[in-house]
C-alpha cells in the first residue's frame, strides 16, 4: 500500500488516498463526497481496512475514504465553502443556477479544491472505472459502462440499477467521468441510516466481488 496526499480541502485537511497494485486497470473508488452521507464514507474505509489486510487483485485501484473532510466533520453535504462537490464538477451541462440550497454548485465550475485535485487525478490517472460512495434511496446508478460490476452487486444486494437517478444533477461525477471522458462511473447509493454492520457484511463483499470483473477491463 501507498498512502499520499490526493489534494486538501478548503480549510486546509489533507485529503488522504491509498493505493494498491501495480498492474491491471485503473480502478477509484471514493467515499465521503457528501459530509453527511456517513454510510459511503464508512463503506470506503471499510475496504481500505480490507485492503490493507489483503489486496489479491490484478488492479491498481485507489481509494479516497474521506473525499470532503470538512463537510464529514460536521455532517453536512457541502463542504466548507457551502458547495456541493457533486454539482461543482466542470461538466458540459454544468450551470450555476440552483433548484435548492443544498446543491450549490459554486460561482464557477471546479472551484473547489477538492474538484480541483480530483480532476487533475482524473487527467493524470485516466481509471477504466470510477465507484462513488454515497447513501439516500438504495440505487446502482450507471454512467458509462459499468454494467458489468453493477450486475454483480445488484446480484447480491438486491438494489436496482438505473441509468438516471431520477432528477437532474449538473456538474456531477458521472456526468462529468462517464458520460464525458469515457471513465465508467457507478454512484453506489447506500440506502440512508442503515446499520453499519449490513454495510459491512453486505456490501463490502459485494464490492469485492465486482472489483474481480473490473480486472477484465
Amino acid at each position: 500500500m501507498k498512502s499520499f496526499k490526493f489534494g486538501q480541502s478548503n480549510f486546509g485537511q489533507a485529503i488522504m488516498a491509498h493505493s494498491f497494485g501495480n498492474k491491471g486497470p485503473k480502478v477509484l473508488i471514493l467515499g465521503g463526497v457528501h459530509g453527511n452521507e456517513w454510510e459511503g464514507a464508512l463503506c470506503a474505509q471499510s475496504l481500505l481496512n480490507h485492503f490493507i489486510e489483503a489486496f489479491t487483485y490484478d488492479l491498481q485501484l485507489t481509494i479516497v475514504p474521506h473525499f470532503n473532510p470538512d463537510g464529514l466533520s460536521t455532517l453536512q453535504r457541502k463542504n466548507a465553502n457551502s458547495v456541493d462537490l457533486n454539482r461543482n464538477l466542470p461538466s458540459k451541462d454544468w450551470t450555476n443556477e440552483v433548484a435548492e440550497e443544498k446543491y450549490y454548485p459554486g460561482k464557477i465550475a471546479c472551484s473547489e479544491p477538492e474538484n480541483k485535485a480530483l480532476v487533475k487525478w482524473l487527467d493524470d490517472e485516466q481509471p477504466k472505472l470510477v465507484i462513488s460512495l454515497h447513501s439516500w434511496k438504495p440505487m446502482l446508478n450507471v454512467n458509462g459502462n459499468c454494467s458489468p460490476e453493477a450486475e454483480i452487486i445488484s446480484e447480491k444486494t438486491g438494489y436496482e440499477i438505473h441509468e438516471s437517478i431520477g432528477y437532474p444533477t449538473p456538474g456531477c461525477l458521472g456526468t462529468y467521468c462517464g458520460l464525458e471522458r469515457n471513465m465508467p462511473t457507478l454512484t453506489y447509493e447506500l440506502q440512508r441510516d442503515m446499520k453499519a454492520e449490513d454495510i459491512v457484511n453486505i456490501h463490502i463483499p459485494a464490492i469485492l466481488e465486482a472489483l474481480k470483473s473490473a480486472e477484465q477491463r
